[in-house]
């Protein structure tokens, strides 16, 4: 299993910022899929996640409205759209499959002006 996120980066608070995470090593279309974040000094959090087929969608209270996530099974690519970021959005994004406790190397999102 490999989950490979990118994406990350610099942004101005009110920016937005596209990350992606490409799977492989697994039938994709067959779970969940989740993405979570860790700010320094905090715990990972779930921020969303979305079922196999795409047709359930759940949102961390903090980002809904803001984020939204989406996922192509003919790429094996998860999608996290993030809108109107905030200071506090700051943390190392990462994806995860469900039932499996594997963590990619994730992706640095800083919001900051």
């Amino acid at each position: 299993v490999q989950l490979v996120e990118s994406g990350g980066g610099l942004v101005q608070p009110g920016g937005s910022l596209r990350l992606s995470c490409v799977a492989s090593g697994f039938t994709f279309s067959g779970y969940r899929m989740s993405w979570y974040r860790q700010a320094p000094g905090k715990d990972r959090e779930l921020v969303a996640n979305i079922s196999s087929l795409g047709g359930n969608t759940n949102y961390a209270d903090s980002v809904k409205g803001r984020f939204t996530i989406s996922r192509d099974n003919y790429k094996n690519t998860v999608y996290l759209q993030m809108n109107s970021l905030k200071p506090e959005d700051t943390a190392v994004y990462y994806c995860k499959r469900s039932n499996l406790d594997y963590w990619g190397q994730g992706t640095q999102v800083t919001v900051s002006s």
